[in-house]
């Protein structure tokens, strides 16, 4: 435990901090998942949706310094990639 009133507070803000990254991140993956789900069912117009609210969510978790942006661009380019593909796939 720490001993001076800095570090007790130091040591707070990052609780607060991981159970609000870990909320974010715990979002994500869930849009991440409804994405699959809804590329697995055909429901292209819907996945396009979710597409553009999961790259708005990865966007503000970069800017919140919750996810590096390179992980960002990882996973935006595979969904567009999925969805392209999913797209190209159902015509």
């Amino acid at each position: 435990m720490p001993n001076l009133r800095n570090a007790k507070k130091a040591l707070n803000q990052s609780r607060v901090r991981a159970v609000r990254n870990a909320n974010v991140k715990g979002h994500i993956d869930t849009m991440r998942r409804s994405f699959r789900k809804l590329l697995d069912a055909g429901k292209i117009e819907d996945a396009q949706k979710l597409v553009r609210e999961l790259d708005q969510a990865m966007d503000k978790a970069v800017t919140k310094h919750v996810f590096k942006a390179n992980t960002a661009a990882r996973v935006k380019s595979r969904t567009m990639l999925a969805l392209n593909k999913a797209a190209v796939a159902k015509k």
